[in-house]
């Protein structure tokens, strides 16, 4: 299969136990243009009705939605409705890649002039809200990146050695759990195994973002999709100095294809959450969402 289409459904409901007065929301809930996908409809639907509405581009040009709320409301539902062309990607030859000392002096500060990629993947080498960069983080890749290795080699040999030692478990972890204690404890969910994987990669003086989009997940044998029982997925894209940008997923220890759709990318999750703002009241709430990635055809 050379492409697919997808019908994604995207539920934020909250539920205040007092009067919001005032409120600003931003919402990363469009596709994201890129080569590999495009968005062929979208509709987003508020209640209430926004005060003010702007659509536009963050600073990492992710398409972002501005919502301001003036009257008072006990409610929000914010639900996005998309239609994704998502096509296949070019496969590459990671043994072709520099090696991962090479990409990291490349990447190195120095007086020579530094072209506009490499200066883009520059801020993606550095610490971010949730991605602290610690000793720990190069001694647990350390076996993936031996002197000399093909940069895109070791990042695929990082992905599977995350797969293959740390435990889904969607009980284990915070939005803002530490990674040192999710590295010691080897449990969590994709969001920490993203943000576990860019550690390790940013510790080491390489340049690796954070993608937030969704994935086509398989239901039991015999038993039918659900509605609403997808979610948000989380994964790493590693600049390499010759092949660009090259996507990984640790969670399921595959490289992003047909079953990835990309929202958007930053330094890590605080940068793409797909519904974050300020409210004035509210008193006590958790938001209730919902996902639903369907095939079209």
């Amino acid at each position: 299969m050379k492409h697919a289409r997808y019908h994604v459904h995207h539920e934020t409901h909250y539920q205040y136990s007092s009067t919001v007065s005032l409120a600003q929301q931003l919402a990363h809930l469009w596709p994201r243009p890129c080569a590999w996908q495009l968005c062929r409809e979208q509709q987003l639907v508020v209640a209430p009705l926004p005060s003010q509405r702007t659509d536009g581009f963050d600073v990492f040009g992710n398409p972002l939605t501005r919502l301001a709320f003036e009257r008072p409301h006990d409610a929000l539902a914010v639900t996005a409705q998309l239609v994704v062309d998502v096509l296949a990607r070019e496969a590459r030859d990671f043994s072709a890649s520099p090696a991962w000392e090479v990409a990291r002096a490349a990447l190195s500060y120095s007086s020579a002039p530094v072209g506009p990629d490499l200066l883009k993947a520059c801020r993606f080498r550095f610490e971010s809200p949730y991605v602290r960069l610690k000793k720990n983080f190069v001694a647990f890749a350390d076996s993936c990146f031996p002197p000399g290795r093909p940069l895109l080699e070791g990042a695929q040999a990082l992905m599977e050695k995350i797969f293959a030692e740390f435990t889904f478990d969607h009980t284990a972890t915070q939005v803002a759990t530490p990674l040192l204690e999710v590295l010691q404890q080897r449990r969590g969910v994709c969001q920490d195994f993203a943000h576990l994987m860019l550690a390790c990669l940013r510790a080491r003086g390489l340049a690796a973002r954070y993608v937030s989009g969704y994935l086509l997940t398989q239901p039991p044998a015999g038993k039918p999709r659900l509605v609403g029982a997808d979610a948000s997925h989380a994964w790493v894209s590693v600049f390499c100095p010759v092949s660009g940008w090259v996507d990984f997923d640790p969670t399921n220890n595959v490289q992003p294809s047909l079953e990835h759709i990309t929202l958007a990318w930053g330094r890590d999750f605080s940068d793409v959450s797909p519904l974050r703002g300020v409210i004035l009241g509210g008193g006590h709430h958790d938001p209730e969402v919902r996902v639903t990635v369907i095939p079209v055809g």
